[in-house]
């Protein structure tokens, strides 16, 4: 019998039109653009101001785009997994509503939250669904409002993040493109050092949580960048490992877009050439679950069917992995 792969078939991607420049930072709090890019990667991210506008009316254009580019009836989708922190609402599941704002009438879906790991582990799970033979389109999703959950009075939080979506269509393959193999981890300690205080179950929101401005990312640097820049190129090189490979197999390195010294020893480590690692972290910032679906959507027309892809990530909670794939177009 052939083995059947879940190949992602096509991209879709969509960043709010507004730019926040580290110079409109420089007048929001004591930073300048020379420390933030020296030390981030980072020049502008992109933010969705509109009110009334969620995670969802992100989601939205990038799945719009792939159904336009396959010419497919959102009826087809069988299914729609959506990776995000920043869900419209605490319930439903954004994928839910996404589903209803697209048509796609026949899905059922449902949210993952492992913060910038979760478009790496929601692909890894869309995967197994075709693999398995129950579904034949599966339509994975990483976005975050991120401006959302900032505080723009936190120099040490506020360079980073930015809004963005971008989503790819898994189908099955049986000539062996598509996803190869996957390295996932957690660790729940890390929580300390990333989390949100409040607005959980453990504290939920009170006047005095408000004002406590509690309702934000929180993060402590140095911590999450050496769990980062370890966890990332450690699950990388393993996943070279495992499968025979060298970095002069691999086509493209996807990494998080977090932070270019985090990308750049996860590159070091697998001894791949910076002319083979996507990185747009210089337009968009990070984008939690979207970087890197946004990555495999600014580099689509690069991409050469059979070229051999690792994806990493690392993210809250602690969450981080490593995934390889060949790709089927």
């Amino acid at each position: 019998m052939t083995k059947i792969t879940a190949a992602i078939t096509a991209v879709g991607g969509y960043v709010p039109e507004t730019k926040l420049t580290n110079f409109d930072l420089e007048k929001m709090v004591d930073t300048n653009d020379e420390w933030i890019r020296s030390r981030t990667g980072i020049s502008e991210r992109r933010i969705l101001k509109e009110p009334g506008k969620g995670s969802s009316d992100m989601a939205v254009p990038a799945i719009e785009e792939i159904l336009r580019k396959k010419n497919l009836d959102p009826k087809e989708i069988d299914c729609i997994i959506c990776a995000t922190v920043t869900p419209d609402m605490v319930f439903p599941a954004t994928a839910n509503i996404i589903a209803d704002k697209v048509g796609a009438t026949n899905a059922w879906g449902y949210d993952l939250s492992a913060a910038c790991s979760g478009f790496l582990f929601a692909l890894s799970t869309g995967a197994m669904y075709i693999e398995s033979g129950r579904f034949k389109k599966v339509i994975v999703v990483g976005v975050d409002k991120m401006s959302a959950i900032v505080d723009y009075t936190d120099r040490t939080t506020c360079i980073i993040f930015g809004d963005g979506a971008g989503a790819v269509l898994l189908e099955a393959n049986e000539d062996g493109l598509g996803v190869q193999d996957s390295i996932l981890k957690s660790d729940g300690s890390g929580r300390n050092f990333l989390h949100m205080k409040a607005g959980g179950s453990v504290k939920p929101a009170t006047a005095e949580t408000v004002a406590a401005r509690e309702h934000f990312a929180f993060q402590e640097g140095q911590a999450v960048f050496k769990f980062a820049v370890k966890g990332m190129a450690d699950v990388s090189a393993e996943l070279l490992e495992r499968n025979n490979l060298t970095g002069d197999d691999i086509a493209w390195l996807v990494p998080h877009q977090a932070n270019l010294r985090i990308i750049d020893a996860t590159a070091n480590r697998m001894g791949l050439d910076k002319e083979k690692v996507m990185i747009n972290i210089q337009k968009y910032g990070n984008t939690t679950a979207a970087t890197l679906p946004l990555c495999l959507w600014d580099w689509e027309n690069q991409l050469k069917k059979g070229d051999k892809i690792v994806l990493a990530a690392f993210g809250g909670g602690f969450t981080w992995g490593a995934t390889l794939l060949t790709w089927a177009y």
